[in-house]
């Protein structure tokens, strides 16, 4: 199975930065459409950002204009800049294709928390 491992995360203070990583080892970034979701504590995994094939970006509403998803795919990376962080953001963050389920494979994420 393909490879999906994302870095970055940590702890923050609200208002702070973080930068999250993703490595896919199967090269998928050339060829699907990408996401970044996120697991609060206790709740169900939601689609934070996307970037479609031809490079345009979607965004759910509380990540508009504080977070930015980028892709380099001759590295076969993927970033999500994260701003102006607020407690709510706290979660486990994920990256994988768009529209992927329960039952697709899935990384370990990257934990973030942010504290007030």
């Amino acid at each position: 199975q393909v490879q999906l491992v994302e870095s970055g995360g940590g702890l923050a203070q609200p208002g702070g930065s973080l930068r999250l990583s993703c490595l896919d080892s199967g090269g998928d970034f050339s060829g699907y459409a990408m996401g970044w979701y996120r697991q609060p504590p206790g709740e169900q995994r939601e689609l934070v950002a996307s970037i479609t094939l031809d490079g345009s970006t979607i965004y759910d509403d509380f990540a508009k204009g504080r977070f930015t998803i980028s892709r380099d795919i001759a590295k076969n990376t993927m970033f999500l800049q994260m701003n102006s962080l607020k407690p709510e953001d706290t979660a486990v963050y994920y990256c994988n294709r768009l529209f992927a389920t329960g039952f697709d494979y899935w990384g370990q994420g990257t934990q973030v928390i942010v504290f007030s």
